[in-house]
């Protein structure tokens, strides 16, 4: 069964229900715990009463600088929302790690982003070197991947689309929510991850529902591709997709057939002229929570609540 691991300012905690032990170790990175498995295990394992975790403040488990990548379109059914159609080709892009933040802390919106988007991820955590040209098949992966984390490649849509930039509208400072906890796997785990679950509801209303089931690339594939041109090494985080349910999706066909006839600048200023009306993007005030689990409870990364602030006053209207 996989192990929950909490971290804090005082350091890592194993957690075992609602409560959680300190784990005996000089950890300070993810990579250095990962290497100290057995603390985690000797914590878990315990006589030790522990602490209630909802006395914990938790800390992204993930520590940085590391390298974070992202799988672009990577769930049919967010394809399908993005107006895709046919084979999806494989694509990835960087975030910078400096858009990590914890699980519960607030998400800001730069003041010149009007259209903030949520985009609940699965997100491997890197175990072991992956050098350049490493193949990885579905049985390796216990091998590279050491755990699991709930992530939120938060975006700045405005700046992505008429960018074109994907690097800058995923980097913003706190645009990568991660955690509560990092599951450290064990091998028999890997077999249930297409039963991985991921919710995402915003005030309560739920708009991303879909399992592993729907991905495109699966992780192992996933690997194997990225180590065609990326080395990447314990710690490292590696975000697989989102499901459909995003505030954007692609307009219908016709409105896009005539978007293509207008000058770029003139169909992005209608385009957003129109999103200007969608009550889905994230607002001031909003709260953002997320969870993925498999329904017996075997992985279980617990649920990450993520308020939304402006750098203004916002009207809802």
């Amino acid at each position: 069964m996989s192990t929950n691991v909490l971290r804090t300012s005082d350091g890592w905690w194993a957690v075992r229900g609602d409560r959680a032990v300190p784990v005996g170790t000089e950890a300070v990175t993810t990579a250095e715990l990962i290497a100290d498995r057995a603390a985690v295990r000797a914590a878990a394992r315990s006589g030790d009463p522990g602490t209630p975790v909802a006395g914990l403040v938790a800390l992204s488990p993930v520590t940085t600088p590391c390298r974070v990548v992202a799988q672009m379109v990577n769930y049919r059914s967010h394809a399908r929302d993005s107006g895709f159609t046919g084979d999806i080709p494989p694509a990835f892009f960087r975030k910078a790690s400096g858009s990590v933040s914890g699980p519960h802390e607030t998400i800001v919106r730069p003041p010149h982003v009007r259209f903030l988007d949520y985009e609940i991820e699965l997100g491997l955590v890197v175990g072991a070197p992956l050098p350049v040209g490493t193949v990885v098949e579905e049985r390796d992966l216990p091998s590279y991947v050491a755990g699991l984390v709930i992530t939120n490649d938060v975006s700045a849509r405005d700046v992505q689309l008429t960018k074109t930039q994907f690097y800058e509208s995923k980097s913003y400072p706190t645009f990568t929510p991660t955690g509560p906890y990092l599951s450290l796997l064990e091998p028999a785990d890997f077999a249930h991850l297409l039963d991985l679950r991921l919710r995402l509801s915003v005030n309560g209303e739920p708009r991303q529902d879909r399992t592993l089931a729907d991905m495109i690339v699966r992780p192992a594939q996933a690997l194997t591709l990225l180590a065609r041109f990326q080395t990447l090494g314990p710690g490292d985080l590696l975000l697989t997709g989102t499901p459909g349910g995003t505030a954007l999706k692609a307009p219908p066909k016709a409105v896009e057939k005539i978007g293509a006839l207008l000058p770029p600048a003139v169909r992005w200023k209608a385009f957003f002229r129109s999103q200007a009306g969608n009550p889905r993007y994230l607002r001031q005030g909003d709260v953002v929570t997320a969870a993925i689990a498999t329904p017996d409870g075997r992985i279980d990364l617990g649920e990450q609540r993520t308020p939304v602030a402006g750098a203004h006053r916002e009207s809802r209207t």
